[in-house]
């Protein structure tokens, strides 16, 4: 069974533009919402992505909706924990693929670390 995991030098998750992501109000509160709209930068792109490290600026201080966490996961889209993998490694595909594209070096990356 596949295990989700983040690889290093991706963001892809980072790339926030709401014109993406049409159903955020289905998922986040109003004060989440108003955060993450917050975070939107230039091309998309959170605030606080640093582009040339591919690293967050604020990692261990992030949003909870910024987290890929079973219980986050079950809280916001009612994931099961049991299905968290699957839906997770789901997500990142599609992220990934809408950023970088489905032949890019990081879709490559992340298909190698996730079998």
């Amino acid at each position: 069974m596949a295990t989700w995991r983040c690889i290093n030098n991706c963001g892809a998750c980072c790339h926030l533009d709401p014109a993406d992501r049409p159903d955020l109000s289905d998922y986040l509160s109003l004060q989440q919402l108003e955060l993450y709209l917050s975070m939107v930068g230039e091309e998309g792109w959170c605030i606080n992505f640093d582009r040339a490290t591919r690293k967050c600026l604020i990692y261990e201080q992030r949003p909870d909706f910024c987290r890929v966490l079973p219980d986050n996961f079950e809280q916001m889209y009612g994931v099961e924990k049991e299905e968290f993998n699957e839906f997770a490694i789901d997500c990142c595909k599609q992220q990934i693929t809408g950023v970088y594209g489905k032949d890019s070096e990081e879709m490559k990356l992340y298909d190698r670390a996730t079998k």
